[in-house]
């Protein structure tokens, strides 16, 4: 018995080693669901960048890859020790490296990689990653034992970022369109649409009735707020210009 219990508790080591480092990060969130962090350098600060996967009877599903480009192996290792499954499908939120770095990688690993039309163009335009499948539209996916649903609310953090919804667990992955609680300013604007980008939250609020988890782009993502925070700071944006 003692030999069996040292054995699992080895095993659990090393699931642990793969899934929790200085460069990513693994947390259960609810159910099937995972939300995984990396980080990168943005204006000489150490920013942490959300992704969310989720485990079905088909396979994992990956939104957004690492900002991180050495953890787009370690990500997939992690997965496989801690689940024993591999990804097969990861869609991109939207153009920028934080989300779309790994789509190439990914894709010769043979998984299915997708990002919208809009996003592609801006891709191909600004030479970042780009995806083997296209959505045309908002769409639902159904993988395995789970269905999703991509929905682009309009332009606000970039002209083509999109929201994930999981209308049965009442989950929204917002990616960059929305900010964590602890922002004190909606970030990188450089691409931004500053006088729809409230719009475009009130669209989610509309789409996207009583999460009961809400997954911003970058920082903490645990607290319910995180929508009314975005919109309040997007109204403000949208006054002033």
């Amino acid at each position: 018995m003692k030999q069996i219990s040292s054995i699992l508790l080895a095993l659990v080591f090393i699931t642990s080693i793969h899934s929790q480092s200085d460069n990513l990060n693994i947390s259960h969130l609810t159910g099937d669901f995972y939300v995984y962090t990396t980080y990168n350098l943005y204006k000489g600060n150490r920013i942490p960048a959300n992704g969310v996967y989720l485990v079905t009877h088909a396979g994992v599903v990956m939104i957004d890859t690492p900002w991180d480009t050495t953890q787009f192996q370690p990500i997939l290792d992690s997965i496989w020790a801690r689940h024993h499954t591999k990804v097969v499908t990861c869609i991109s939120t939207h153009f920028h490296e934080d989300r779309t770095g790994g789509l190439e990688y990914y894709r010769k690993q043979g998984i299915s990689t997708y990002t919208t039309e809009l996003t592609d163009e801006f891709s191909q335009h600004r030479g970042m990653k780009r995806a083997e499948f296209l959505i045309s539209k908002d769409t639902t996916f159904t993988i395995g034992d789970h269905s999703f649903e991509t929905y682009f609310p309009g332009p606000g953090h970039a002209p083509d970022n999109i929201v994930i919804w999981f209308p049965t667990e009442k989950i929204l992955y917002g990616g960059c369109l929305i900010k964590s609680v602890n922002d004190t300013n909606l970030g990188n604007l450089a691409d931004a649409n500053q006088s729809e980008y409230a719009n475009s939250i009130e669209r989610v609020q509309r789409k996207c009735k009583r999460p009961k988890w809400v997954i911003p782009g970058h920082g903490e993502w645990k607290s319910m707020k995180s929508v009314k925070h975005t919109l309040k700071m997007a109204r403000l944006l949208r006054k002033g210009d």
